[in-house]
């Protein structure tokens, strides 16, 4: 897919060029925080904290759920934002648009949280005096909450669907088994099951099959899981192992503020920052659901199997850095969430930002700084084999897979925001 094209075809959908004109001039470090800490109250961020807490306080135990909560919500807020009625004053129009359509969305999948939400819901309508545009905003942010909602009624995105039974295979060379310790069930495999918002199906980008067992792209793979995986690898430096502990933990947790990095520093209007972020979370509802397909139509055993089983050297002792999510190997699931955000994000807002710290709940303590989309994908790809639960081809896969699932669902935005 041309990247120009699937980029002119995005910002065709968004409404007009001039809503992402600012994307590509990267302002300095200084500029950027002197503007965050000085600009105005902005209600897309207030209510993309608020979305953020929401899921953090009682959300889904499965990730996709949540990026689906995500999705709608946002969603329904870039479209209730897009038409201004005449009349009305345009700003305040727009910000209770998008505080209706995100506060009645998320009321509607998290009801244990609606204190909260309606407590914050009328902190931002107090900002604003009673009148036509305020009325007909919120009215506009339930109308559009209520269609989204609906258009996505019984589309097996719910915790249990996600986690629909599976029947593993008898043990073969290469074929999935649980793994060590808990050996547990296969997770998420009622992904591939689920209907997506823009892929015409879970396998339109089904990748093809993973290296061959007797290929040298095997052997080089799993000679470097099991050099540099180790729990007692004598290879792995300190800083490929702090790489590993920090990107362990969920992507949606982990990308939850560089979304919101772009968010704030992006000069666009409030419905050009709904469809940022609904765009973003769109495309990673397909891409998970595009990953669980390829797992499961290859079944791809992990390294930790491989090397206490197999073949090459066979080490029943071999034990990983980090314990091995229970599902196959190829491809990562956290490199196809890395790189469909990676390229949503340079899409929507250019390729590099002015620096920005991030944490990790499963490294506290530890603060990175990253400049561009792409530094969070290149660690996602090692921090996999250094944790010893990838191989580096599964991580490499995962980020070719994430970008052509996010490139379509940019190609196809228009589907989106086109029609309301």
């Amino acid at each position: 897919m041309n990247p120009l094209r699937t980029r002119r075809s995005a910002l065709k959908a968004l409404g007009s060029t001039a809503l992402l004109a600012a994307a590509v001039t990267v302002p300095s470090a200084t500029a950027a925080v002197a503007h965050e800490r000085k600009s105005r109250p902005s209600v897309a961020l207030d209510w993309y904290d608020a979305t953020a807490a929401t899921i953090a306080a009682a959300g889904a135990a499965t990730q996709i759920t949540n990026s689906r909560t995500w999705a709608i919500s946002w969603l329904a807020a870039a479209r209730a934002t897009r038409e201004v009625p005449p009349g009305v004053d345009r700003s305040a129009f727009q910000d209770a648009a998008l505080a209706s359509a995100v506060h009645d969305s998320l009321v509607a999948l998290v009801p244990s949280r609606a204190q909260e939400l309606d407590t914050a819901l009328r902190t931002t309508l107090d900002r604003f005096p009673d009148g036509p545009a305020k009325a007909k905003g919120v009215a506009a942010g339930a109308r559009e909450a209520r269609r989204v909602l609906a258009s996505r009624e019984g589309d097996g995105l719910d915790p249990t669907s996600v986690n629909a039974p599976f029947t593993v295979p008898p043990a073969a060379p290469g074929v999935w088994q649980p793994t060590p310790p808990a050996y547990a069930p296969a997770a998420q495999y009622g992904n591939r099951l689920a209907r997506p918002f823009l892929l015409a199906g879970p396998d339109q980008y089904r990748l093809p099959a993973p290296p061959a067992l007797d290929s040298a792209r095997y052997r080089a793979d799993l000679a470097e899981v099991r050099e540099y995986g180790a729990v007692d690898s004598t290879v792995r430096t300190e800083r490929q192992t702090e790489t590993a502990t920090f990107w362990f933990g969920s992507s949606l947790t982990l990308y939850t503020e560089p979304l919101r990095v772009a968010v704030a520093r992006s000069q666009r209007s409030t419905p050009g920052r709904a469809a940022l972020v609904a765009l973003f979370h769109v495309a990673l509802v397909d891409t998970q659901i595009a990953t669980a397909d390829t797992k499961y139509a290859y079944l791809r055993w992990r390294p930790v199997t491989a090397i206490r089983t197999g073949a090459i050297d066979p080490d029943p002792e071999w034990t990983p850095l980090h314990i091995t999510p229970a599902h196959p190997d190829y491809p990562s699931g956290h490199n196809t969430y890395a790189g469909a955000a990676e390229t949503v994000l340079t899409a929507l807002t250019g390729p590099r930002t002015a620096p920005f710290e991030l944490t990790s709940p499963t490294d506290p303590g530890v603060t990175r700084t990253y400049t561009a989309w792409s530094q969070l994908s290149q660690d996602n790809l090692d921090a996999r084999v250094y944790s010893g639960i990838h191989t580096r081809s599964a991580d490499k896969a995962g980020l070719f897979l994430g970008k052509r699932v996010a490139g379509h669902a940019l190609h196809n935005a228009e589907r989106l925001f086109g029609v309301l």
